[in-house]
């Protein structure tokens, strides 16, 4: 029994390093997040949240294939993607309005995100961008 206890604790002790080596290959975190770009950086969203609603018909049509119908990035197109359609869950929390706004404008084809979401600016709408902002917020 001397012998099995530090094996286990050796065991333990290697699984946690690992565990903590390999975190989060999800959406960046604040810090990593690159800066908003001056066309986008400041911008607020100028809708309610009645404008949750509108948000909801355009995700569920343009959106959830892909991030899921709760934004968990498990949505029936994903399962093919790499990178995974970020878990909008962890981002909505974290990151600004800008932020949300410029990358549903632009999608994510440039880096550092380099995945195949694709840009919406010039499909939808201004106020279109700002309704799926104010409804992917609620899933926070």
């Amino acid at each position: 029994m001397k012998k099995v206890f530090p094996m286990l604790i050796a065991v333990f002790l290697l699984s946690a390093l690992i565990l903590t080596a390999c975190g989060g290959g999800g959406e960046q975190t604040t810090s990593q997040r690159p800066a908003v770009p001056a066309e986008y950086a400041g911008k607020t969203n100028p809708l309610g949240s009645d404008a949750a609603a509108a948000g909801k018909t355009i995700y569920e049509e343009r959106c959830a294939s892909c991030h899921g119908p709760n934004g968990a990035g498990d949505g029936p197109a994903a399962a093919g993607l790499d990178p995974k359609p970020a878990h909008l869950n962890e981002v909505v929390g974290t990151a600004g309005d800008d932020y949300l706004f410029w990358r549903i404008a632009e999608g994510g084809s440039m880096a550092p995100f380099n995945s195949s979401m694709p840009a919406q600016k010039g499909i939808l709408t201004d106020e279109q961008i700002w309704q799926v902002v104010t409804y992917i917020k609620t899933f926070k």
